[in-house]
C-alpha cells in the first residue's frame, strides 16, 4: 500500500475536505456521496440528511444494504451495488454473519447467502409483512441458519443475515406505520454469481471518508481488514494523518491539500453519511461528546459547524409544527445562531411539518 504521494495532513484538513466531498454547499441535487447511500435509522433520518446537501428522494429507493441497515439508493445503482455487497468468499461472508446464534450455519459461507436470497424471491412476489416474510423464509433456508426463539416459540432465521440478504433477493423495504413492509424490486436481477465492482465501493468509502485505512473500511461493511485488503484499490494516495498513515483516491489528492473549512452549519441526522467515517476520535476528540452523538439506540442529531460538530439537536413533533432543539457543547457566534433558522427550517419540511419552533439550550 505504498505510494509515492505520501504526505502529512491535518486534522482539519481531513475535515474540511470531507464537508466539501459530502456536497453540503447544496451545489448538486444528487451528491456523489449516494454512492454510499443514506442510512434511514430511524425512519426518516435519510431524507433529512439529504435536505442537509440540498438533494431530493426522488428516483431513490429504500433497501437494506451496507451492514443490513436501510438506506436510500439510486434505483439505477442497485444491480450493481448488489454485486458490490455480494460476499467475496467464504470468509468474507462468515465474517458478515459471525453471530452466537448460528455458528454452525455462519461455516456455510457464501451459500448463506445465496440460499437466503433465493428463499426471498420465491417468497417476496407481492408486499408482505416483514414478519410474515420471516417465517416464510425461515421455513426455506437449512435449520443451521435459523435458531429456536424461546418467545415466540418458533425457529427464526438469523436477523443479520435476513436482512444483508434481502438486497440480493431484489427485496425493497417499504416503512408502513410502524411496521414494516417488504415488497420485489422493480429493477429484477439476479442473484450474484460472483463479487463485482467491490473494490469501487472500498474506493468511494474513500473518496467520502477518508483518507482511511482498510480497518476502518471493513467496519463500516461489517467484514474484516483482511478481507478489504484483498480487493484494495491500486490507484490511491497514501498519506499521514496526525502521523497516522491513511489513503484515498489519488485523484482526490489535490481537493484534499487545498481543502479550506467553510462557513456553513448543517443539523445531521443520526446516521448521516458524515457520520459514518470510522475514525470517529478524529470526527469528535472529545470521548464524552462521542458517546453522546454514536449512542447504540436514540442518537442525537449532530450539529455541524464548519468542519466541527458543535453540539446535539433533537426534533418533536408538535401538533402540525416540529420543535427543534439545539444543545451546544459551547458558546455559538452570533453567525452560527442565525444560520440555525435555515436549517431548522429545512428539517421541518423534510418532515412534512407546517412550522418550526427553534430552541438553543
Amino acid at each position: 500500500m505504498s505510494s509515492a504521494h505520501r504526505t502529512d495532513v491535518s486534522r482539519d484538513r481531513v475535515l474540511a475536505y470531507r464537508v466539501a466531498a459530502h456536497g453540503f454547499d447544496r451545489s448538486s441535487p444528487a451528491p456523489g456521496v449516494l454512492a454510499l447511500g443514506a442510512q434511514d435509522t430511524p425512519y426518516g433520518s435519510a431524507r433529512q440528511a439529504l435536505a442537509a446537501r440540498g438533494a431530493s428522494p426522488d428516483g431513490l429507493r429504500l433497501v437494506w444494504s451496507f451492514r443490513g441497515a436501510p438506506h436510500l439508493h439510486r434505483s439505477g445503482d442497485l444491480p450493481s451495488l448488489a454485486a458490490a455487497l455480494w460476499p467475496v468468499d467464504d470468509a468474507d461472508a462468515t465474517a458478515r454473519v459471525d453471530t452466537a446464534v448460528i455458528k454452525e450455519g455462519a461455516r456455510l459461507g457464501v451459500a448463506a447467502f445465496r440460499v437466503t436470497a433465493g428463499a426471498f424471491r420465491e417468497v417476496v412476489t407481492a408486499p408482505m409483512a416483514k414478519g410474515e416474510v420471516s417465517t416464510a423464509v425461515s421455513a426455506s433456508v437449512p435449520r443451521s441458519l435459523t435458531y429456536w426463539c424461546e418467545r415466540c416459540g418458533a425457529r427464526h432465521i438469523s436477523g443479520l443475515l435476513f436482512q444483508q440478504a434481502g438486497l440480493f433477493g431484489a427485496v425493497g423495504v417499504v416503512p408502513e406505520g410502524r411496521g414494516t413492509v417488504l415488497a420485489p424490486l422493480p429493477e429484477r436481477f439476479p442473484v450474484p454469481v460472483a463479487a463485482s465492482g467491490t473494490a469501487e465501493l472500498v474506493r468511494a468509502y474513500l473518496r467520502f471518508l477518508g483518507p482511511a485505512t482498510p480497518a476502518e473500511v471493513a467496519a463500516f461493511l461489517g467484514t474484516r481488514p483482511a478481507v478489504v485488503r484483498a480487493v484494495w484499490p491500486d490507484d490511491l494516495a497514501e498519506v499521514r494523518v496526525e502521523g497516522r498513515p491513511a489513503w484515498l483516491p489519488a485523484g482526490e489528492l489535490d481537493a484534499l491539500l487545498s481543502a479550506v473549512s467553510p462557513r456553513l452549519v448543517r443539523l445531521l441526522p443520526p446516521g448521516d453519511p458524515y457520520l459514518q467515517a470510522r475514525d470517529r476520535t478524529l470526527v469528535v476528540p472529545d470521548r464524552a461528546r462521542a458517546k453522546e452523538i454514536w449512542r447504540a439506540i436514540g442518537g442525537p442529531g449532530a450539529l455541524l459547524a464548519g468542519t466541527e460538530i458543535a453540539g446535539t439537536w433533537r426534533a418533536r413533533a408538535a401538533g402540525r409544527g416540529l420543535d427543534v432543539t439545539v444543545t451546544p457543547f459551547g458558546p455559538l457566534s452570533a453567525a452560527v445562531r442565525k444560520q440555525l433558522d435555515a436549517e431548522a427550517a429545512a428539517v421541518a419540511a423534510a418532515r412534512g411539518a407546517g412550522d418550526v419552533r427553534l430552541r438553543i439550550v
